[in-house]
């Protein structure tokens, strides 16, 4: 069970943003993109999440703002990389309750669940 806090609303709010932060698709694209724990260029992201630059160049800024992404100048190229990698531990946390909460609704229409091995 985890340790209950006392928030201040200020930071309360702080939590809230983080969340928002992580709520928009992109952003989760993104950051799986750079789960490997390497670095990539605003250019080989594009490549991989078939978006324009303009839009992996917004969502990278957010990141990066929130804390969540490094970014690393080199030339005219500038390479992220996750700063914050216990980001990925609470989408473990969501994606395994949600598989619960799945699982949970499956059962109640009486419909079986494949349990797929996770790599």
């Amino acid at each position: 069970m985890a340790k209950k806090r006392t928030l201040s609303d200020e930071a309360l709010e702080m939590v809230a943003a983080r969340f928002r932060c992580l709520g928009e698709p992109m952003r989760l694209k993104i950051l799986r993109a750079l789960q490997d724990g390497g670095e990539k260029s605003v250019t080989q992201l594009v490549a991989e999440l078939g978006a324009t630059q303009a839009n992996v160049s917004k969502h990278l800024k957010t990141l990066v703002e929130a804390g969540i992404l490094a970014r690393r100048p080199q030339g005219t190229t500038v390479y992220y990389r996750i700063a914050a990698p216990e980001i990925f531990e609470l989408c473990e946390v969501v994606c395994d309750t949600l598989a619960a909460q799945l699982s949970t609704q499956a059962e109640r229409l009486g419909l079986r669940v494949l349990q797929r091995r996770r790599t």
